[in-house]
């Protein structure tokens, strides 16, 4: 098993350990009883996640000798509102969840940010840990404390930084994992490769197909280079006001463009295409190079990752969506761009006619 600490001030958040091993459940489950002590634990899931690893980690648990409940929602991003939340409140108290209590995260992206935030408002908060199920809350939303639900004008407008107590990397979770949501996940690890690490987008590039084959050891290898590097920015920078920014590369066009679809198109899809519209942005503007480019898209490609943004999707809507975009400072929207690969940095602002242009260039 692999272990790196998550270093931030004790007085705000305490530091915390990212675990990563394989067929390790079992050992999880006596390191959370371990490190987070409670007198009653309740796993949040979503349908998909519960019906394969609920049950078999709550039966884990009580063999252990500790108490839990579970408590589901249904399964994909439409879930993630204040509606769902609120019944999932009233389910925790149907269970007698107390401030004794310790919440366990059971899923992907969408279950870490729905119990985080329940979390983090929960009878004033309650400690959490996340048990990420996909490739994209392995390497990504698992790591850094930002938990929120969505609402109609956008995604993640409700939220919070909350930290949980532990991360708890189980790669052989991955193996039921469809290839659609692998891909997701991957949509994440390539961004690590452009933004930080360029040793990573090779190794990429030359072990794609052993990746998607789910070999342990490449997984491993990238799942544990994307949690070091989020790891060390969140140190940095915890609370997104500076450097932690560019871990939204290709997010806020693509955030915009889930939205829009009403979520039709999946997270790692459109941050996927958000990602080429950063790099044609930032070839435009601040001469990327064109080889570098074509890069990026020959291994999304190959990948199986979308570069176009369906014609169905309306650029007004886009630019709408991006004029709510949260991380925007009065009329200004930043965006993280490129000046080579491994050196992003945000920028004060791009005119809405190379927006536009750049959106309708990648319609298809």
């Amino acid at each position: 098993m692999k272990k790196m600490k998550v270093n931030l001030d004790r007085k705000v958040s305490g530091s915390y350990e990212i675990c990563i091993g394989y067929d390790v459940l079992d050992r999880f489950v006596m390191m959370i009883a371990k490190n987070q002590p409670a007198s009653h634990y309740v796993i949040i899931s979503d349908s998909n996640v519960s019906l394969l690893y609920g049950e078999v980690l709550a039966e884990k648990m009580r063999k252990a000798g500790v108490k839990v409940d579970a408590v589901t929602f249904p399964a994909g991003e439409e879930s993630k509102n204040i509606e769902v939340m609120l019944a999932l409140v009233r389910e925790l108290l149907r269970v007698g969840t107390d401030r004794s209590s310790v919440i366990l995260a059971l899923g992907g992206g969408v279950v870490g940010d729905m119990a985080g935030f329940i979390a983090s408002v929960f009878m004033r908060s309650l400690p959490y840990v996340q048990i990420p199920t996909t490739l994209m809350a392995q390497v990504d939303s698992s790591i850094g404390g930002k938990t929120a639900v969505d609402l109609p004008e956008g995604k993640n407008l409700l939220g919070a930084f909350y930290q949980p107590r532990g991360v708890y990397i189980d790669l052989k979770l991955l193996d039921t994992l469809p290839e659609t949501e692998f891909n997701n996940g991957l949509v994440e690890v390539v961004k690590y490769g452009v933004i930080d690490d360029t040793g990573l987008f090779s190794f990429l590039e030359d072990n794609l197909e052993t990746i998607r084959r789910r070999d342990r050891n490449a997984l491993e290898r990238i799942v544990e280079s994307a949690c070091r590097i989020k790891k060390g920015i969140v140190e940095i920078d915890e609370k997104e006001q500076g450097l932690r920014r560019v871990l939204n590369f290709g997010h806020t066009i693509g955030h915009a463009i889930e939205a829009e679809s009403a979520y039709g198109i999946s997270h790692g899809n459109a941050v996927s295409v958000g990602m080429v519209a950063a790099v044609t942005i930032s070839e435009r503007l601040y001469n990327f190079p064109g080889e570098d480019r074509m890069r990026l898209e020959r291994l999304m490609r190959r990948a199986g990752l979308p570069l176009h943004i369906p014609r169905s999707v309306a650029t007004e809507g886009i630019l709408s969506r991006l004029r709510m975009d949260k991380k925007k400072e009065g009329s200004t929207i930043h965006f993280v761009l490129l000046k080579k690969m491994g050196m992003p940095f945000i920028n004060g602002g791009v005119p809405e006619g190379v927006l536009r242009e750049t959106i309708e260039g990648l319609k298809k």
